[in-house]
This record gives structure tokens, sequence and C-alpha cells, in this order.
């Protein structure tokens, strides 16, 4: 249950990256009070690239978890039999 929860999360993550990394830098943006346009689309890109790396490990790790508990499960049943 806890891989198939990583997994979907990652995929949010990933999918939304845009929209998560855009909230956040506007409320960065609120916070200080304006910046100039270039210091903006860095923060912007650092915050998608954040959220995009973070689901990857997220979908990466939850992945393996599947991996391996199917794998545990199939190795059990193969040794009850």
């Amino acid at each position: 249950m806890v891989g198939f929860i990583l997994v979907i999360g990652g995929l949010v993550m990933i999918f939304s990256s845009v929209n998560l990394g855009t909230s956040v830098a506007d409320s960065w943006l609120i916070s200080r009070g304006g910046a100039d346009t270039g210091i903006y689309q860095i923060i912007l890109k650092g915050y998608i690239n954040n959220f995009l790396v973070t689901g990857s490990i997220l979908f990466g790790s939850g992945l393996m978890v599947v991996i391996l508990i199917f794998y545990k499960f199939q190795n059990m049943k193969g040794k009850t039999i």
C-alpha cells in the first residue's frame, strides 16, 4: 500500500510540478514585495525542478517497493507449494 501511495504521489508531483512551482514562486514574490523578472524566472525554474526531482524520487522509490513486495510474494508463493 505504501508503495502505491509513493508512486501516485510521485506522479502527481511530476505532472503538476509547473503548477506547484508557480504557486510557491508566486508566494515567494509576494513575500518579497516584488523582484526583477530575471530573478523570478530563476526562482520559478528552481521550484519547478525541485518538484520534478522530489516527484521522481518518490516515484522511483515507490516503484522499487512495489516490485520488491511483488517479488517477495511470488517467492513465498513458490516455497509454500
